[in-house]
């Protein structure tokens, strides 16, 4: 890949570019607007723009050139998605669809000219240092697992692979080298802030291999995002988002024989980053601990990944608020979740719906995004999924499929608020087709019926096909399996 590069700078940035210069819901500094191809959407030659608010095309501070980087050898050369996009006002967002094509030269020129630790809020002891993959240590295992046994089914989250990833942090002296270990066991002290504060946040993604038995990372450049954006959240330290994900890919590539084949088979990528301040009360963490595991795994669910499911609709409980953390991936979110999924098999059901707000608007399934494919009331054929409020964690995989069903163009696609009033109105008129939840661990779920106010509503997700469930898997997996080539695949 390769084209021009055209970074625009606003002219008064100065000193903003410092400490202190962010707002807690806003990652970006004063004057950046966001960066984008020049040559559209479907360009995979457009050159970048990087505009500041207070500036225009004609007021140029810094042009610069620059071929596309390398064919491959790590993550800058792997067609990359950009790192960087405008986030939605007050809150941090995923990037936004049309900025794929542009990708790999986004991250050479971000990594750049707008290196993380600039754009951080608070004390600047937080821009002590960035580790580096090029000083990363590697100590193979002595005493190597045995793998599971390709004719068993893969039970999610219960195998991990010989090696894991580990970066230390301290204030007094910043990150320290990066180093694939043996897996083992962590040491860490008993009033661990981590474990008392829950100063804890973590990412999912999947590495797949292909018929051509190459493994590839899914959009992996989306996960770093919302990772440094769930660690500033926490007022963890930053990190250098595209050295850690070239670390990752080192780590996967050392355990890439772990990686399975078999049908609806993954390597799940756990990045986990802790405060590991060895002392009590709720302060910012003076330590830090960045660690990376890999688990082989199939299915999410027990049976056929089609299995649809039932939910419970309860407005009395609620996973997440305006001016919560529901939007960042913490483990803090996860943990009083488990009472209410155990309510929900109490009541015959497999997962919970949560609900929010006087009007019962739809938010997530479980742990996933939750989609509707009906005919709204207008007439007009429609996809949607709630819009990124706050409340809902702006997932990969529900992204992936804006994406796509955008790319089609063969229908209407809107993120707005959902109420049930509203399902229930389209359900009594006969325009529900399919619902279905969305996330990395399963991909996509269809839903069958919903437990609300004592009545079980009857979804006919598995009558439709499910037609639109099916296209988007199919399309999912050509993607992930190599079957055909994507820039949403980092090779390892």
């Amino acid at each position: 890949m390769s084209g021009t590069a055209l970074v625009w700078l606003e002219q008064n940035l100065g000193g903003g570019w410092g400490g202190g210069c962010m707002s807690m819901h806003s990652p970006w500094p004063r004057g950046f607007q966001r960066m984008r191809p020049l040559a559209g959407p479907s360009s995979p030659t457009g050159a970048l723009e990087l505009r500041g608010r207070g500036g225009g095309r004609n007021r140029p501070a810094l042009g610069c050139k620059a071929s596309g980087p390398p064919a491959g050898g790590g993550v800058s050369g792997a067609g990359p998605e950009l790192l960087f996009s405008e986030p939605r006002r007050g809150r941090a967002q995923l990037p936004a669809a049309p900025t794929m094509a542009a990708a790999a030269l986004g991250q050479i020129w971000a990594r750049k000219l707008l290196p993380v630790s600039w754009l951080l809020c608070g004390p600047r002891r937080y821009a002590s240092s960035n580790f580096k993959a090029a000083d990363l240590q590697l100590e193979m295992t002595k005493e190597p697992h045995q793998k599971p046994d390709p004719s068993k089914p893969l039970v999610f989250g219960k195998t991990f692979t010989d090696h894991m990833l580990v970066v230390e942090w301290k204030e007094e002296t910043g990150w320290g080298q990066p180093r694939i270990q043996p897996f083992q066991n962590l040491t860490l002290h008993p009033a661990c802030s981590g474990l008392h504060y829950s100063m804890q946040l973590f990412e999912g993604m999947k590495a797949f291999k292909g018929s051509d038995q190459r493994v590839r990372l899914f959009r992996p450049w989306l996960n770093m995002d919302r990772m440094l954006h769930s660690a500033l959240r926490l007022c963890l330290p930053s990190f250098d988002k595209v050295e850690l994900l070239e670390c990752i890919r080192r780590l996967v590539e050392v355990d890439k024989d772990w990686v399975p084949e078999g049908k609806d088979t993954s390597l799940y990528v756990r990045p986990v980053l802790i405060g590991n301040e060895p002392s009590l009360g709720v302060t910012q963490s003076t330590q830090a601990l960045l660690f990376v595991i890999l688990c082989p795994v199939g299915a999410y669910f027990p049976g056929d990944a089609m299995d649809p499911v039932s939910l419970l609709a309860d407005p009395a409980f609620i996973r997440a608020w305006v001016g919560g953390v529901g939007d960042y991936k913490l483990g803090g979110n996860y943990g009083p979740t488990v009472l209410v999924q155990q309510e929900a098999k109490k009541r015959g059901c497999e997962q919970v719906l949560w609900l929010y707000g006087p009007d019962h608007q739809l938010t997530e399934v479980g742990t996933m995004n939750i989609f509707i494919y009906w005919t709204h009331e207008d007439g007009v054929l429609e996809l949607v999924t709630p819009s990124l409020d706050g409340v809902i964690l702006p997932g990969v995989v529900r992204q992936s499929l804006l994406d796509l069903a955008r790319t089609w163009g063969e229908f209407r696609v809107v993120e707005r608020k959902v109420t049930m009033k509203e399902l229930l109105r389209a359900l009594e008129e006969g325009r529900v087709r399919e619902v279905f939840g969305s996330g990395t661990a399963c991909q996509v779920c269809p839903v069958h019926q919903i437990l609300y106010q004592g009545k079980h509503l009857r979804i006919p997700t598995m009558e439709n096909g499910p037609e639109l469930i099916l296209r988007f898997l199919k399309e999912l997996k050509e993607i992930q399996y190599g079957t055909r080539a994507h820039d949403w695949m980092l090779p390892v």
